[in-house]
Formats: structure tokens, C-alpha cells, sequence
């Protein structure tokens, strides 16, 4: 089993950054795959990023270059830079970790991301 527990979430005015965390523990090693999902309100959850554990990365649209993701294998901590916030930014994310490039296996519980305009 996996647990994934996000961090980092806050309050922020547009234009502003935010790191978000996700340490995983349990049996990291069997992991492959992480991302990052948002869920605003009334909205469907979207995937934000992710990254493989050879580091390939990928982007939604909306928010290419504007956040990073990144992960330290040896920490099992996955991370999500994100600058030049808008408000349309403004969701709950999530964490998401897969064994195989099948679909996500494990979710945190989510972090709230408010920013005002």
C-alpha cells in the first residue's frame, strides 16, 4: 500500500507562487508514475502534471509554463512549482501515484489552492 499526503496549499493573490508537496510512503519503490490533479468547484477533475520516474513530464495546457513538476526519488516527495497564479487556479489538488501508465492507484487527500484576483 501507498499513503500520499499534500502540503503546501494556500491562500494567494494572482501573479503569486505556490509549492505544493506530496510525500509518499509505504511501498514508494513500486511507484512509477505521479501527478497532480485540480478539482474546482463544480468542475471535473483535470490533470494539472505528471511526471514519470524517468522524469518525462507533461503539461495541461492551461498551465504550461507556469508550473513545474518534479520529484526526488530518493525522498519519494513529489513537487508542484506553480507561478503567475490566476484565480481561475483556485481548486483543490490532489496527488496521484501510479505503478503503471494504466490509470492512478492512489490519491491524497487533497490541499486547497485559493487565489484572489
Amino acid at each position: 500500500q501507498v499513503q500520499l499526503v499534500e502540503s503546501g496549499g494556500g491562500s494567494v493573490q494572482a501573479g503569486g507562487s505556490l509549492r505544493l508537496s506530496c510525500a509518499a510512503s509505504g511501498s514508494t519503490s513500486r511507484l512509477n508514475f505521479m501527478g497532480w490533479y485540480r478539482q474546482a468547484s463544480g468542475k471535473q477533475r483535470e490533470l494539472v502534471a505528471s511526471i514519470s520516474r524517468s522524469d518525462n513530464t507533461g503539461y495541461a495546457d492551461s498551465v504550461k509554463g507556469r508550473f513545474t513538476i518534479s520529484r526526488d526519488n530518493r525522498k519519494s516527495i513529489v513537487y508542484l512549482q506553480m507561478n503567475s497564479l490566476k484565480s481561475e487556479d483556485t481548486a483543490v489538488y490532489y496527488c496521484a501515484a501510479a505503478l503503471y501508465d494504466m490509470g492512478w492507484d492512489y490519491w491524497g487527500q487533497g490541499t486547497q489552492v485559493t487565489v484572489s484576483s
